[in-house]
């Protein structure tokens, strides 16, 4: 009879699109002792259940999953931010350090955990009136892609939507028993036009090495490339998820209008 290990295993590797002894050669192992595991004939050992997660690129969170269906401890603790004060200090001083442009610490699920002022600036800016879905779930995901957001204030918004919504995709893939991101992903296919963005996987132009997010701020366009970090080697659940979304000006006309609206 297949185990919970077993199944969840064979989900991820077809997940990955590999066969067994796709798998199997990337892990090192046999493919016997592959179908071995998924079959449940054979039970892994805390240390193999975490060597076929790296080799099937588990993120940590359900790396975790895997441990708890074999009978084992998860790996990775989750803790506050609060109750991390050196890590709080260390992201509040990344984002004032990139001033006078926007930079936000996202969760997983893309929720807007801390922000420098340029970013609260141009928020309160462009939300007039806040909505309700903006005062108590600030979400990066649906103040993009939602018609009340900042849909209205971006030009050429088809690139830059399917640019995340493909990328949501990803974090849902990432995460399968994250019901949260379902959730978000969800709601966020319902929104007008995304749905049509969902199955556009047309190539972005080749002459561009990102794909800009153009805001228009009074009648000047703005344009900007995202970067995002993530805190290395953490074995913290809660630091291993955060990231810190950074947007840089695409050249100076850009700079020099944003400092001039917002500076």
């Amino acid at each position: 009879m297949t185990s919970t290990f077993g199944m969840e295993l064979r989900a991820w590797r077809v997940a990955r699109g590999l066969s067994q002894m796709e798998l199997a050669a990337r892990a090192g192992v046999s493919q016997r002792h592959i179908s071995f595991l998924e079959t449940g004939r054979s039970g892994p050992s805390r240390e193999m259940v975490l060597h076929l997660a790296r080799a099937l690129d588990v993120a940590p969170r359900e790396q975790n999953v895997l441990l708890t269906a074999s009978g084992y401890e998860p790996a990775y603790s989750e803790m506050s931010l609060d109750s991390l004060p050196a890590v709080r200090d260390a992201l509040a001083f990344m984002l004032d350090a990139h001033e006078p442009n926007m930079a936000l610490v996202i969760d997983r699920c893309w929720d807007v955990i801390a922000s420098n002022a340029h970013a609260r600036r141009f928020i309160a800016w462009a939300f007039h009136e806040s909505p309700p879905w903006l005062t108590s779930h600030p979400n990066v995901m649906l103040m993009c892609l939602r018609p009340d957001g900042l849909r209205p204030h971006m030009a050429e918004w088809e690139r830059p939507a399917s640019a995340l919504l493909m990328r949501l995709e990803r974090d849902v893939a990432s995460f399968p028993n994250d019901e949260s991101l379902r959730s978000l992903l969800t709601e966020v296919r319902a929104q007008p036009d995304c749905r049509a963005l969902s199955v556009d996987r047309s190539v972005p132009d080749t002459r561009d090495a990102v794909v800009p997010t153009t805001f228009v701020v009074d009648g000047e366009e703005v344009s900007f490339f995202t970067t995002i970090a993530v805190i290395g080697d953490a074995n913290d659940l809660t630091l291993s998820e955060l990231r810190i979304l950074t947007l840089w000006p695409v050249d100076e006309q850009s700079a020099d209008r944003w400092s001039r609206h917002f500076g």
